[in-house]
């Protein structure tokens, strides 16, 4: 046990230890000391890293929406077309959170209903961290003249509103249907808001 207590991943075991439970018992039923004893730990050196349960979940959204934002920007980053980046990443969004709640039969917000108001203003904060991304490349797109618009900050916020539609909040992953009929979605969604970006001239020529 102290073996454990001492690691330097211990902030990692306790939230990857916290997400089997939550599947396991959903957050209600989910105690610290059932957290303590998945990990391995006692209840005490738990309570070093975390004031409480509602903090050990909520910085488990934190976590995976670091990855997350991790993986849009590397693919903001890398040298391809614009719109084709724009694309891949409004269809990581809706995926990545679609695959992290498989193993959930409630929705999120059924789930964390306990903690809304925390949930509610982390997610709001997630979201505006994802538009900054979005925000960045669809600046590097203006200048390219791949897309036309007036303020990037407006238009991402649009387009997180747009597919968040799509996410697993309020609807579980058997509401959602199968992930290849959530990929077509949003593929879908994202084609119609990447056209609504384009200058006027491109989208009247691919119609001809």
């Amino acid at each position: 046990m102290r073996a454990i207590a001492i690691r330097e991943d211990i902030h990692d075991l306790i939230l990857d230890a916290a997400e089997r439970l939550l599947g396991r018992y959903g957050y209600g039923k989910m105690t610290m000391d059932d957290l303590a004893r998945e990990v391995g730990i006692g209840k005490g050196t738990l309570y070093l890293h975390f004031p409480g349960k509602e903090e050990v979940v909520l910085s488990r959204l934190d976590r995976m929406i670091g990855r997350l934002t991790a993986e849009l920007r590397a693919i903001a980053a890398s040298p391809r077309d614009p719109a084709a980046k724009l694309r891949e990443m409004l269809v990581l969004r809706v995926l990545y959170r679609f695959d992290a709640a498989r193993g959930y039969a409630e929705s999120i917000d059924e789930m964390l209903a306990a903690i809304r108001p925390g949930l509610l203003a982390r997610r709001e904060r997630h979201f505006a961290e994802e538009a900054e991304v979005f925000a960045a490349l669809l600046a590097e797109g203006k200048r390219g003249r791949t897309f036309s618009f007036r303020d990037a900050g407006t238009v991402a916020q649009s387009l997180i509103l747009a597919t968040n539609s799509l996410l697993p909040s309020s609807l579980t992953v058997k509401q959602l249907g199968r992930r290849n009929a959530v990929e077509e979605k949003v593929s879908h969604i994202a084609a119609l808001l990447i056209d609504g970006l384009r200058p006027r001239a491109a989208t009247k020529r691919r119609n001809l």
